[in-house]
């Protein structure tokens, strides 16, 4: 019996050890390529309030027991990696071990990504994913507005950007100085280039000068007034041109995180969103797409119709979408914001039965003021979101782990009732004590 144990055990490591050594093979290249990328990030200390003045820098301030902390950290050192070999050097600071770093530079959250240039400091503010970061990075290095001086970097231009802005014409006048001045105050959020009308009549359609374009979704649009900027007021011009740039920053049909719905929120439209469910995989229910499709069909078809008043979106997180409405609906289902008094509008049609036709009609009636407002921001609707936030996260924590959630509510509830008990008995213990001792005298 024990020779063929050992027959058996030896027999195994015969067969899985090339198994090993394969694994081990692919498995060093994958190790070496994460520990180059965490190596393009700096560990800096106390000594980097001398030197962060001085050049560019991307830093994620971090706590090592925060949970996003650590979601975020294998994905700033692809970012790093990306970055290396560019002006902008990348770092990370422990707020744990240098709190004064922290203090310093303003720290109020884990983790906290900023941008650093010279002295001018700017919080990242969008989605943790290296995509972005990438280019919000690229887009803090250089200046509000970057000259394009070749035709095939128009194409280069198109082909790695969704979403960029460009001028046309002479950089002089009021209207280059109204979009330079745009372009500082958007930096943040999206790329502005100027070029010659040589070069842009290749590229788009225009008939005057000065002319702004975007660049969105294979398609470009117009804004309106470039052309007679002469005969308008300064004040006029920045206003116009800074909530053209506002609206038009996002695509046709984005899809709102909790990182950028307050920036959607900006755009001070009524915002329509198509509420489903993605699974782990980003995945969605075949029904739910359907749903979700038509939404996006409607202002894809209808963009002059809608684009003014209106932004389309989608939620894949219906959690985002319950502590609007304060309700939890099954997906797919449909709700409209208004971004300014922060109302929202249901529809009566049953998601799965709406039509397009039945969501114009929806959309108009909200247009026309004629559909019913529901939440907003009144003190009765916050203390009201505040209840449902609560409940929402005590039953988040229930399906989670019940046994933690006992644990965690049991023992309060045990003390209090310990406290109470020993008041109250207390009392009545040396009531009775006194009723004994008056009987005994008497």
């Amino acid at each position: 019996m024990l020779w063929f144990y050992t027959n058996h055990a030896e027999r195994s490591t015969l067969l899985w050890k090339p198994l090993f050594m394969l694994l081990a093979i692919f498995a060093t290249p994958l190790t070496h390529a994460a520990n180059a990328e965490a190596a393009r990030v700096l560990d800096l200390s106390d000594r980097f309030l001398e030197v962060y003045n001085q050049g560019q820098w991307l830093v994620m301030f971090y706590a090592p027991w925060c949970g996003y902390c650590k979601r975020t950290e294998p994905i700033f050192g692809q970012v790093a990696q990306e970055l290396h070999g560019l002006s902008i050097r990348v770092g990370k600071v422990d707020c744990t071990r240098f709190p004064h770093v922290a203090r310093e530079m303003e720290v109020r959250a884990y983790p906290t990504i900023m941008f650093i240039k010279g002295s001018a400091k700017y919080i990242y503010k969008g989605d943790r994913v290296k995509e972005e970061l990438v280019d919000y990075a690229l887009r803090m290095s250089g200046p509000p507005v970057q000259l394009v001086t070749r035709a095939e970097s128009i194409d280069m231009l198109k082909g790695s950007h969704t979403i960029f802005f460009i001028f046309i014409g002479q950089q002089e006048g009021v209207m280059w100085e109204s979009y330079y001045a745009a372009a500082e105050n958007y930096q943040e959020h999206g790329f502005f280039y100027a070029t010659t009308p040589d070069l842009a009549t290749q590229h788009f359609e225009f008939e005057h000068l000065p002319a702004v374009v975007v660049y969105k979704e294979e398609q470009h649009h117009l804004y309106p007034f470039a052309h007679v900027a002469h005969e308008m007021d300064v004040s006029e011009i920045n206003d116009t041109i800074h909530h053209w740039v506002n609206v038009e920053r996002f695509v046709t049909f984005p899809k709102i995180t909790r990182f950028n719905m307050n920036q959607l929120m900006k755009t001070k439209k009524y915002l329509v969103v198509a509420v489903v469910e993605e699974d782990k995989l980003n995945q969605v229910a075949t029904h739910e797409l359907e749903f979700r499709d038509m939404v996006e069909g409607v202002i894809r078809k209808h963009r002059d119709r809608y684009h003014d008043k209106f932004q389309f979106a989608w939620i894949g997180d219906p959690s985002i979408a319950h502590s609007i409405v304060l309700d939890m609906p099954p997906t797919p289902h449909l709700f409209v914001i208004n971004s300014t008094t922060q109302e929202h509008y249901i529809p009566d049609d049953e998601p799965l039965k709406m039509t397009p036709q039945a969501l114009h009609v929806f959309l108009e009636s909200i247009h026309n003021e004629s559909a019913t407002p529901l939440g907003g921001d009144t003190l009765l609707v916050r203390v009201r979101r505040a209840i449902f936030e609560v409940r929402k996260g005590l039953s988040d924590m229930w399906k989670g782990n019940p046994v933690l959630t006992t644990v965690i509510l049991g023992l309060p509830c045990g003390f209090l009732s310990l406290i109470l008990y020993s008041a109250f008995c207390g009392d009545c213990f040396v009531a009775s004590d006194e009723d004994d001792d008056h009987e005994k005298t008497e």
